[in-house]
């Protein structure tokens, strides 16, 4: 079992993977930082938020590293990995930057640094969500895929839902908070922080960036045709658009 899985990441994004990993090991990091620093950033340790973001793009790297296997323009996929590294790699490092400094590093325009941090962490992810969408074009486009057709399609729905849902971090933006019906900052939930008495659009965030994992993962187990993986997607699109629809309502997801 074990040299089977070593060969099956063997033929994986090599790039991506030793990306994941990094990425991992620095959540480890700030996380014991978290537990045992005395940064405080609102009552939270300032840790706590960049940890949480190396894991999210660690487990984003390491999907990702899985599904261009499949793609057969290796040229395209190379320079995705790039892309990807390179700007996923800068929003980190200004994150954990405005983590020492003990600022917020999301809506932050208190001072002139903290205005150009936060409009460059928009352009990097902006820089990504179009990269990411010209790859799922390729995987609309290419006819022929060396895998069953329904995880293929499995693939395809769970990125244009975590597309969908990661053009709502625009809103949040705009919004200049994440909190509706009160100002960011109220009492939350351990560690996603999610508010416990008002709307977060961070749930619906959330649940619909890891679309990307949840929905290849439901139709591996349980689809055994195209139907039901369009079942899974719907069901699972339906979910997250509840929980969206709550928040704007002012409603914690919790409750």
């Amino acid at each position: 079992m074990h040299n089977n899985l070593f060969e099956y990441f063997k033929n994986k994004n090599e790039f991506l993977l030793i990306y994941a990993l990094l990425c991992f090991t620095g959540a480890v990091i700030c996380f014991i930082l978290s537990k045992y620093g005395t940064l405080h950033i609102n009552g939270i340790s300032a840790w706590l938020k960049p940890g949480k973001f190396f894991i999210s793009v660690g487990i984003f790297a390491f999907t990702m590293a899985l599904y261009l296997s499949y793609l057969e323009d290796k040229k395209q996929v190379n320079n995705y990995c790039w892309s990807f590294i390179v700007f996923f790699s800068i929003e980190l490092f200004l994150i954990t930057l405005q983590a020492a400094r003990g600022r917020k590093s999301h809506y932050n325009i208190d001072t002139p640094l903290d205005r150009i941090i936060f409009a460059l962490m928009g352009l990097v992810l902006t820089a990504v969500l179009l990269h990411t969408i010209y790859i799922i074009k390729l995987f609309f486009t290419q006819k022929i895929f060396n895998a069953d057709l329904e995880i293929i399609l499995s693939i395809k729905l769970s990125l244009i839902i975590m597309i969908l849902f990661m053009l709502e971090g625009f809103t949040m933006i705009s919004l200049f908070k994440h909190t509706v019906g009160s100002e960011d900052g109220s009492k939350g939930i351990p560690v996603l922080n999610w508010s416990k008495n008002y709307g977060d659009l961070r749930v619906a965030h959330f649940f619909g960036m890891h679309a990307l994992q949840v929905i290849p993962l439901l139709s591996f187990i349980l689809a055994k045709s195209k139907k039901e993986v369009y079942i899974i997607s719907t069901v699972y699109f339906i979910f997250v658009t509840v929980t969206l629809i709550q928040a704007w309502n002012g409603k914690s997801f919790i409750k």
